[in-house]
C-alpha cells in the first residue's frame, strides 16, 4: 500500500492522481486507490482538507496530484444580487458546504435544501462538477496563493502542513 502522511510543495511533478469527491477529500485518514488502481493510505494531519490540484508526498518518494472528482451538485442562480445574498444567509444558517461564483451558488444535491432555495425564487439546475466550498470565516493555515487573490480558497484550521 502507497502512505501518504503529508502535502507536497515543491515544483516536480506529480507521477499519480488520486480523484476524490468533496467528502473523501475532508478525511484525514483514508484508505482508497490512485488512478493507476494501487491502494493508498493517506495519514493527514487531522483537519487537513484537500484541494483539486494540491500534491502530495508519498512515503516511496512519489508525488500524487489530488484531482476534484465531478460530483451531483445543484447550481442556484438569482435574478439579481441581493436574491443571491438572500439564498446564501439562508444556507449559511443551514451550515452547508457552499461554493460561491461570480453569479451564482453551488451545493451538493439534497432535495430540502433545493426546495428552499426554489421558494426563496432561485433557479436551480442539476450538474456534475468538482465541488470546491468555500471554507468557514474563522477558518485559518493552508491557501493556493498561485491560484490568485480571487478565486475561493480553502483553510485548515490546527493543522499544519509539512
Amino acid at each position: 500500500m502507497l502512505l501518504i502522511e503529508s502535502l507536497y510543495t515543491g515544483d516536480a511533478p506529480a507521477t499519480e492522481q488520486l480523484v476524490l469527491d468533496f467528502d473523501a477529500r475532508t478525511k484525514s485518514r483514508l484508505r482508497t486507490r490512485i488512478a493507476s488502481g494501487e491502494e493508498v493510505g493517506l495519514f493527514l494531519p487531522r483537519g487537513t482538507i484537500l484541494r483539486g490540484g494540491d500534491k502530495l508526498a508519498a512515503k516511496d518518494g512519489r508525488i500524487v496530484e489530488v484531482v476534484a472528482a465531478p460530483e451531483a451538485l445543484v447550481e442556484a442562480r438569482c435574478a439579481n444580487p441581493v436574491e443571491l445574498t438572500r439564498a446564501a444567509y439562508h444556507l449559511g444558517n443551514r451550515h452547508v458546504a457552499v461554493q460561491v461564483l461570480d453569479g451564482a451558488l453551488r451545493i451538493q444535491q439534497d432535495h430540502v435544501l433545493e426546495h428552499m432555495l426554489e421558494g426563496l425564487g432561485t433557479q436551480l439546475s442539476h450538474i456534475d462538477a468538482a465541488f470546491e466550498p468555500e471554507a468557514g470565516a474563522y477558518a485559518h493555515g493552508h491557501h493556493h496563493a498561485e491560484r490568485g487573490a480571487t478565486e475561493a480558497k480553502i483553510h485548515v484550521m490546527g493543522g499544519s502542513h509539512a
